[in-house]
């Protein structure tokens, strides 16, 4: 049961990291240009943090996306999992990497159908974006629990990481629907520690101590 981070806010990260909750980050190189950083600096930086397992995200046709995850797995070595689309280039690609023993997280999951192709062509992780399909009409835990229990029947590896999350309560259903992994904002991963009763009983332990204190003066 791991946790990552869906960010590219370095700072954050590392205010989050350092809790020891956080297993991984999926990042969006378009995010990271966006903000005027070279994504390469940005993975380093996070490998420099600790982080072990760091989606990074590869464009193009079959070709292009091979030899740029071959490069970047070689330059980040056991922290670099290639990012790449469920499509025929980016599934051909996850085939010539998992060969070489490359991490892959084949991401736009929809469907298990596209999970099943995904895990033949020897993904280590399918992506289903819950939230996404929730906009379109589709029970985006459905698809968490379809693809889980195909994935047991078969004895099949790859590792469900549940992507697209809007909410806490999609975080933990996932987990009981079969998902190895969640990947979150950091948003969603604070409100995981809030809850009223939580608060509440927080409120009555400092009051019971205020007055534990009070009466041994």
């Amino acid at each position: 049961m791991k946790i990552f981070l869906d960010t590219a806010d370095t700072s954050s990260i590392e205010k989050h990291f350092a809790t020891g909750l956080i297993d991984g980050v999926t990042t969006n190189p378009t995010l990271i240009r966006q903000s005027g950083r070279d994504p390469e600096e940005v993975y380093q930086e996070l490998s420099d943090l600790g982080v072990m397992d760091i989606s990074m995200e590869v464009v193009g046709d079959s070709d292009t996306m091979t030899s740029e995850g071959r490069r970047i797995a070689e330059k980040f070595e056991e922290v670099a999992t290639i990012k790449v689309p469920c499509s025929p280039d980016g599934l051909l690609t996850c085939a010539h990497l998992s060969r070489d023993n490359i991490r892959v997280n084949v991401t736009l999951i929809f469907d298990a159908a596209q999970a099943i192709l995904a895990a033949k062509a020897g993904a280590t992780y399918v992506s289903p974006f819950v939230g996404r399909l929730d906009d379109n009409s589709v029970n985006g835990l459905d698809v968490i629990k379809d693809i889980s229990e195909i994935y047991q029947t078969h004895w099949i590896k790859t590792q469900i990481l549940s992507a697209s999350i809007r909410g806490v309560k999609s975080v933990s259903t996932s987990f009981a629907l079969g998902a190895q992994v969640v990947t979150m904002p950091p948003s969603v991963f604070e409100k995981m520690y809030n809850h009223v009763l939580t608060d509440k009983g927080l409120q009555l332990f400092d009051a019971d101590w205020a007055s534990v204190v009070a009466h041994t003066k």
